[in-house]
C-alpha cells in the first residue's frame, strides 16, 4: 500500500493508505464469475430446454386424448342415428298397420315420448362423453403447468 504524508488544519500530520491493484486477484475473480455465470446460464436453459419437451409431449398427448374422444362422439352419433331411423322406420310400420285413429294417435304419442325419452338419454351420453374427453385433454397441460410452477418456485 502506498502511503501519503499531509498537513492537517490542526497542525498534525496524518498518513492515508491507498490500496493497491492487484490484477491477479481482480482476474482471479472476474474468472470465477464468469464460470458462475455461465453455469447458471447452462442450468437455466436446460431447464427452459426440459420445460418446452414437456409441454411438446402434454401437447401431444392432449392431441391424442381429444382424437379418441372425438371419434368416440362420432360412433355414438353414428349409432343414435341408427337407431332413430330404426325406430322411425318401425313406427311407420305400426302406423300403416292401424286400423282406427285412436291408435294411430296412441301409437304417435308413445312414439314421441319414447324418442324424447331417448333423445335425453343421447344427450347425457354426450355430456358425459364430452366432460370426460375435457378433462382428459387438459390434465397433460395441467400436470406439465404444476410442474413447471413448482420447479420454479423452488
Amino acid at each position: 500500500m502506498s502511503k501519503t504524508t499531509g498537513n492537517t488544519s490542526a497542525g498534525k500530520t496524518a498518513e492515508t493508505e491507498f490500496p493497491t491493484f492487484d490484477a491477479s486477484k481482480a482476474t482471479e475473480q472476474f474468472r470465477a464469475l464468469t464460470e458462475k455465470s455461465a453455469e447458471q446460464t447452462k442450468q437455466a436453459f436446460d431447464q427452459i430446454k426440459t420445460g418446452a419437451e414437456d409441454a411438446r409431449k402434454a401437447f401431444e398427448n392432449s392431441f391424442e386424448s381429444a382424437k379418441g374422444a372425438s371419434d368416440e362422439l362420432a360412433l355414438k352419433s353414428i349409432s343414435a342415428m341408427r337407431a332413430s331411423a330404426e325406430a322411425n322406420f318401425a313406427q311407420f310400420e305400426a302406423l300403416v298397420g292401424a286400423k282406427t285413429l285412436s291408435e294411430v294417435i296412441e301409437l304417435q304419442s308413445s312414439f314421441l315420448r319414447k324418442q324424447f325419452e331417448f333423445g335425453l338419454e343421447q344427450a347425457r351420453d354426450f355430456q358425459a362423453i364430452s366432460q370426460k374427453a375435457a378433462a382428459e385433454v387438459t390434465k397433460p397441460v395441467k400436470d406439465v403447468f404444476e410442474k413447471t410452477l413448482k420447479q420454479t418456485a423452488a
